[in-house]
């Protein structure tokens, strides 16, 4: 698994563990929802300053986007459809 790959693993595992849409975590973070989506997909090279946005809205520290995942499987996806605020 690439860096970037590894980043937007973590980053996607998180925000679905702790039941935040990628809307919600742009708005939290100040960043486009479309930049979200490209880092999950690992099509997105993430500068330092905005992981550590994304960290602090996720209330987590920067280094658990470079965790090695213990597994292969993709994290589980939120049910669509509007979700319940916050």
């Amino acid at each position: 698994m690439e860096h970037r790959e590894r980043i937007g693993w973590n980053l996607r595992k998180i925000r679905t563990a702790k039941r935040v849409t990628q809307e919600n975590l742009a708005v939290d973070a100040n960043v486009d929802r479309t930049t979200i989506s490209g880092i999950e997909r690992g099509d997105f090279n993430a500068s330092v300053d905005l992981l550590a946005r994304l960290a602090a809205a996720l209330a987590t520290d920067i280094s658990a986007f470079f965790e090695i995942p213990e597994s292969q499987l993709p994290p589980e996806p939120m049910k669509a459809g509007r979700k319940p605020g916050r």
